[in-house]
């Protein structure tokens, strides 16, 4: 199975669970007189939705390099990763709002309504559930290398966390009694600034990449301790790399004998790139400029 396939596949199978857990939560939300759970239930929705943008973004990705585009279509990745960010960062924020709402209710007053037990079994399930598509979600992202996989593996465990939250609120608000309903949004809030921080890791690694940041300090070194294992260059400097979706930009400036002749350059400078290819696999952009030594 190729490497778009396999991401079908397993968006796939987390679609199917949103759905199937969002239908869930809502019916319990109604049933149970839960707004915490209601709210859940919206989140999961959120989860449905970033599937779709992964199915979207990872089909244009994976198209090969034309015209329009030489170095591929690579990027829609990392933009699918953006606006999954950007789908968890409004999560949050509706999560947080929500529970700062609730407890200016609560500290005017005002009694929060005491949520059921179907509402409580519903926030267990989906804790389950959501976690262990977490964990077989970004297992695979990170086989297939594929940073929108991994990205929607964190929402699936947002809505797990924000479950968490609400399981807290509901469980407290069950067991303890009517005053201590406001457990559920204090949990929401504390579940939100969570999620907050994970949106703005994923936000922060897909802007970097679309913004052309440099690969990480130690993949940059290893690509240097790969050219200067060629004893007949040395030198190498004006290095440049960045990511293009799953795959390396790599350009490098190498020195060697002058005298050599252009033949022999050229076979050095392809065995090189070939090298890289190897650690990198064979979608890597090389590009290695030789100069005569000095």
């Amino acid at each position: 199975m190729n490497r778009e396939k396999e991401i079908y596949k397993v968006t796939l199978v987390g679609s199917a669970v949103n759905v199937a857990l969002l239908t869930f939560k809502f019916i319990a939300g109604v049933l149970g007189h839960s707004s915490a759970m209601i709210a859940d239930a919206v989140h999961s929705l959120s989860d449905f939705v970033t599937d779709i943008i992964v199915l979207a973004f990872v089909h244009v990705s994976a198209k090969p390099q034309d015209e329009s585009h030489d170095y591929g279509h690579g990027k829609y990745e990392t933009l699918g990763t953006l606006v999954i960010g950007l789908a968890i960062l409004a999560a949050a924020t509706g999560i947080i709002i929500s529970g700062v709402l609730k407890l200016i209710d609560w500290a005017g007053g005002k009694q929060l309504a005491a949520p059921g037990w179907l509402a409580l079994v519903a926030a267990l399930v989906s804790i389950i559930f959501k976690e262990i598509l977490y964990r077989y979600t970004v297992a695979r992202g990170k086989r297939l290398d594929s940073q929108a996989l991994i990205a929607n593996a964190w929402h699936h465990r947002s809505d797990a966390l924000s479950s968490v939250g609400a399981a807290v609120g509901i469980g407290g608000a069950i067991l303890l009694g009517r005053r201590w309903t406001v457990l559920d949004p204090v949990a929401s809030v504390v579940v939100g600034c969570m999620l907050l921080k994970v949106s703005i890791d994923l936000l922060r690694s897909s802007i970097g990449e679309l913004t052309e940041s440099s690969l990480p300090g130690d993949v940059e070194k290893e690509i240097i301790d790969i050219i200067t294992s060629f004893p007949d260059v040395c030198e190498p400097h004006n290095l440049r790399t960045r990511r293009i979706g799953h795959h390396f930009a790599i350009e490098a400036h190498v020195r060697m004998d002058g005298n050599s002749t252009l033949t022999a350059a050229h076979d050095l400078a392809t065995a090189i790139e070939r090298s890289i290819k190897q650690r990198y696999g064979d979608q890597t952009h090389v590009t290695i400029h030789m100069e005569p030594t000095k």
